[in-house]
């Protein structure tokens, strides 16, 4: 029988899209990921010693696994760019690209001749991202930042955690992740206004600080009209109750939020308790937060009573919102998460096939995908220049030779990783 004709692959997105990724670490790095993931061709670009993320966190047999995914879909070059050679190759490679990412302290590229004024004469198409703890200018500019610090001084670890415990951190780099989303969204505004509007290229400053202050809400609005600063209140809110974490009978947790009056009333009817909804207090949401120590006794005891299964088939029959409290094992074992595809298989070269992640939502013409996990270092450097610069050979040997496009000792090399 025919087989019948199978369709084209569909375009990525950002197809055509080059980037060079000179950052390091969380944050910018996550950004231009974001961009690889739909298509645009990503070049990390890496000092000989190689970006920190790879001597951090948990390594399978030599491989960096933190790297693995915040490294995927990229190609990987080697140039020391503290070097006249290696600063003449990042320029030549600026000069034929669309996006370049990087992190370093206020006033490191312009040392080396690569900042935004040297950058944009020589391309004035580019759009360049700049990335810091504090921003390009300030008092406290020159200060080293990281996404601890987002976290402390935003205003999120006086917020989290318990009344009368201290100020509490998150365990995963959240202030980097949104600040590496909001950079991705920076970087598309900025080539929509060069691309359909006519503009040319520009520089974008993000200081880790800000994206992060943008997702604590309305507090400086209420602070400014209000006076009222907020405190720690654990899993409760002064916005609606019944909100928290219950633990169910055999040991799991279980969260619940009623954000809506409705679904507050369907919550205490269910847990037995409908003569509630007659009560002045339990019309508003923070009406209700005030009796949020009742309401928790009565919505935990219920729960308490019952098991996990017993919890989430009640709560989805009567249309209330909950959901149990996982660890990532059983994010990967669960059904929704599993019919989503959010956890994508990739194939490692020295590990095999690998598990993490997949694309943050779907599109329906454009899709992306994870295509492949960090590269070696260095894997692709000959690759790239070559390509992108059209260098000889000899010239590709004589830079090797002087260590400008070599990892350092004790890295693994070009060709150790092509092999």
């Amino acid at each position: 029988m025919p087989t019948e004709p199978q369709s084209p692959p569909k375009r990525m997105p950002l197809e055509g899209l080059r980037v060079l990724d000179c950052a390091t670490i969380i944050a910018a790095p996550f950004a231009a990921m974001l961009l690889a993931d739909y298509g645009a061709d990503v070049i990390k670009v890496e000092h000989p010693r190689g970006d920190g993320l790879r001597l951090s966190g948990a390594q399978k047999n030599g491989v960096p696994l933190n790297y693995a995914y915040y490294g995927r879909n990229k190609r990987n070059v080697v140039i020391d760019f503290g070097t006249p050679d290696g600063q003449a190759l990042l320029r030549d490679l600026a000069a034929k690209s669309d996006v370049l990412i990087e992190n370093f302290r206020p006033g490191v590229m312009e040392r080396w001749g690569l900042g935004w004024k040297d950058l944009h004469a020589i391309n004035p198409r580019l759009v360049m991202l700049r990335m810091t703890g504090f921003g390009q200018f300030g008092p406290y500019a020159s200060r080293p930042g990281f996404g601890t610090l987002a976290e402390s001084m935003s205003g999120f670890a006086h917020i989290n955690g318990y009344p009368d415990g201290s100020p509490t951190l998150p365990p995963f780099g959240l202030a980097d992740g949104i600040a590496g989303i909001s950079s991705a969204y920076a970087v598309m505004l900025a080539l929509y206004n060069r691309d359909l509007h006519g503009g040319q290229g520009q520089m974008i400053d993000v200081a880790i600080i800000e994206p992060i202050l943008h997702t604590m809400g309305a507090q400086a609005t209420i602070f400014d009209q209000l006076g009222k600063i907020q405190g720690r209140t654990g899993n409760t809110t002064t916005n609606n109750a019944p909100r928290n974490v219950y633990k169910t009978k055999e040991g799991r947790w279980v969260a619940i939020s009623t954000s809506t009056q409705s679904i507050a009333e369907r919550v205490v009817t269910l847990v037995g308790h409908p003569e509630l909804i007659d009560e002045p207090w339990f019309k508003s949401g923070p009406e209700r937060a005030k009796h949020c120590e009742l309401l928790d006794r009565m919505v935990g005891g219920w729960i308490g009573a019952r098991t996990l299964d017993e919890v989430i088939n009640a709560f989805e029959e009567a249309g209330a919102a909950v959901a149990p409290i996982y660890d990532i094992a059983q994010v990967c074992a669960d059904p929704q998460y599993q019919a989503l595809g959010s956890i994508a298989t990739v194939e490692d070269a020295t590990l095999g096939p690998i598990r993490m992640q997949n694309l943050m939502f779907r599109m329906s013409d454009t899709p992306g995908k994870v295509r492949h996990p960090g590269p070696r270092l260095g894997e692709n450097t000959d690759a790239v220049l070559r390509e992108v610069l059209g260098l000889s050979d000899a010239r590709l040997k004589e830079l090797h030779a002087t260590g400008v496009i070599e990892p350092s000792p004790g890295k693994p090399s070009t060709k150790r990783a092509a092999a």
